[in-house]
């Protein structure tokens, strides 16, 4: 199977990794695909990434202070 690439910007980063990695173009691209398909198929989605960050914001103690305009100019000095 024989694929055409077409691209020049492509073709340049398929050559530059086959050239860094010592290895013939074919076994570049193998190894690449097969590196995003490995990653792709572990990677955590967002939503669950970012539920200890959630977890941790909601357990904070609500102090009943407004954060308004006032509060953020106070902090950049800009009062």
């Amino acid at each position: 199977m024989a694929y055409s690439i077409k691209d020049p910007a492509t073709d340049r980063v398929i050559r530059e990794l086959a050239r860094i990695k010592g290895k013939p173009i074919v076994d570049s691209i193998r190894e690449a695909c097969e590196n995003e398909l490995q990653r792709e198929r572990t990677k955590i989605p967002l939503w669950d990434r970012l539920q200890p960050l959630i977890q941790r914001v909601a357990a904070a103690p609500k102090t009943g202070l407004r954060a308004d305009k006032a509060f953020f100019d106070d902090l950049s000095g800009e009062n």
